[in-house]
């Protein structure tokens, strides 16, 4: 059992969102262990037809609740709500109620946001859950474990060759399977070398007219399938930076997969272990930090803005990270056990052109350094840096 940082309420409804086995049930069962609620589960096939037919049958459930019992549950847990989203009308009218608060999860948002559902009009707070943290491993974790093999808690009460079974069955039933059988997708193959083609590029640029291409499929649709991956939180989007939004818009953006794990797996590459000063070793090892960055804001309810910069003349800063009322701060995320201090001087220059900007270089370097005005942090002092905010 891992002690999650991210704070859920327990004081008014919430959706609880993030993908497959990151831990959101075992999260509310921590939750409510003192609660006894009214526990809900889609992925009951007989329960989803039920309340697909009749919508309406979860009220009449509640209304047995009351009436069987003074003691009526406080809390009612509906778990992948997404599977029957009229079920939200419901709810609503009964948070107008006062009677129930309602924890709701699901493993996609993509069927409620797109499909017209009721949100519930800010009456539920909104949460997101990744793979456990740096943090929330505490000395669980090793850094080798984490590039290889990722961070979905399953992994840690499994040997390796289970690690290579369960990550290779994640990406092949939920990642492929599960968003055809949720009707995402209109066809199965494109979306399948879609995934493939993915993992290999992920942390890069994206190129969506060659991904076409590469899949047999037209640019929108490419742009569709990311909107899938990001909806459904199997990963994100960094946008490049530009004071100038309308600028910002005719370049293309980064994607990164919510676990290195999972990537690998996707990628095909759970076999061959990753090996310092390799170029896959340090794709591996910048998507560990990104998401490191991006799993505990979203745990610590911190509005972090990341972007990247490429220049005309392909100079690139890898992350900048801006928040309100702090300076943006500029990052170069390297792999190394020491720094190269002529590419940092070089990196110093580059920061140079983002007004205001922190230089900050992340590394696996033990030593704190500063050179040329960029602070030289260990990755893990890097990100805490940014996670208490800069001066």
């Amino acid at each position: 059992m891992f002690n999650r940082t991210l704070k859920l309420p327990l004081s008014r409804s919430f959706f609880l969102f993030g993908p497959r086995g990151v831990g959101k049930s075992t999260l509310l069962k921590v939750l409510f262990q003192n609660e006894s609620p009214l526990w809900l589960d889609l992925l009951n096939p007989d329960l989803e037809r039920q309340f697909s037919r009749s919508p309406s049958g979860l009220g009449l459930l509640l209304e047995r609740e009351i009436t069987k019992s003074r003691t009526k549950p406080h809390w009612v847990v509906i778990d992948e709500v997404q599977k029957v989203p009229e079920l939200l009308n419901v709810v609503q009218a009964w948070m107008s109620k006062k009677q129930f608060h309602f924890a709701l999860t699901g493993s996609s948002a993509r069927k409620l946001k797109r499909g017209g559902a009721n949100l519930l009009a800010g009456r539920a707070s909104w949460f997101e859950l990744f793979g456990l943290s740096t943090v929330e491993l505490g000395d669980r974790f090793e850094i080798e474990d984490s590039l290889n093999w990722g961070s979905l808690p399953e992994i840690f009460s499994l040997n390796e060759m289970d690690r290579i079974r369960y990550l290779k069955a994640y990406a092949q039933v939920y990642l492929k399977e599960e968003i055809l059988a949720e009707q995402l997708v209109r066809k199965a193959q494109p979306f399948r070398e879609f995934l493939t083609l993915a993992a290999l590029q992920n942390a890069q640029i994206i190129n969506f007219s060659k991904f076409g291409r590469d899949c047999g499929v037209d640019t929108t649709t490419v742009q569709n399938y990311f909107e899938i991956l990001c909806d459904t939180l199997v990963g994100f989007l960094i946008q490049p930076y530009h004071r100038s939004i309308r600028k910002r818009q005719r370049t293309n953006p980064k994607f990164y997969f919510f676990d290195t794990g999972v990537t690998r797996a996707l990628a095909g590459s759970l076999e061959s272990k990753l090996t310092p000063q390799t170029t896959a070793y340090g794709k591996m090892f910048e998507q560990f930090v990104v998401t490191e960055i991006y799993r505990r804001a979203k745990s610590l309810e911190k509005d972090l803005k990341l972007s990247y910069l490429t220049t005309k003349d392909q100079g690139e800063i890898d992350l900048i990270v801006e928040q309100t009322s702090h300076p943006p701060v500029a990052i170069e995320i390297k792999s190394s056990r020491s720094v190269d201090e002529v590419a940092v001087r070089r990196f110093s220059r580059l920061a140079s052109d983002i007004p205001k900007a922190i230089p900050l270089w992340i590394s696996q370097d033990p030593t704190p350094k500063r050179i040329q005005g960029v602070e030289c942090l260990p990755w893990n002092r890097g990100i805490e840096f940014l996670m208490q905010g800069p001066p």
